[in-house]
């Protein structure tokens, strides 16, 4: 898990210039752990800050993707999320009910697959789909 001490630090440390906004938009997804999508943290931040728009939330997402400190998650097709990035292998669960996204711990080094063999694996993507405990 992620534990930052400084997040004006940690963008500045990943050559990005901590703004209010930006600052404000890595924070939400840092407490939250929700993996959100543009709209869920617009509705959240809007009325903390007025002039914000959909549009930063949009370019700031896509800015801590290029820096590598967030990730692109995407479960359904036309569905896109985001995720603090996390260097532990992990899946998601996205409830079909409730749409929460679940970080899943994945043990999947020892993992053999043939038909891979030979293969260069650069990237890992796990996503589960079905129930969640709560909505069971």
């Amino acid at each position: 898990m992620l534990v930052i001490e400084n997040i004006e630090k940690y963008l500045r440390d990943h050559n990005i210039s901590p703004s209010y906004q930006r600052k404000r938009i890595f924070e939400y997804m840092y407490e939250n752990r929700n993996h959100p999508n543009v709209n869920q943290i617009y509705e959240a931040l809007v009325k903390e800050i007025p002039t914000l728009s959909k549009t930063t939330v949009y370019n700031t997402l896509n800015l801590f993707v290029e820096k590598k400190i967030a990730e692109v998650i995407t479960i359904e097709g036309t569905e896109i999320r985001y995720d603090l990035f996390n260097p532990q292998t992990h899946g998601h669960f996205k409830c079909e009910k409730c749409k929460r996204v679940y970080d899943i711990d994945l043990n999947i080094e020892n993992m053999q697959i043939k038909d891979l063999e030979g293969f260069i694996i650069r990237e890992k993507h796990f996503h589960f789909k079905g129930l969640c405990k709560k909505c069971i």
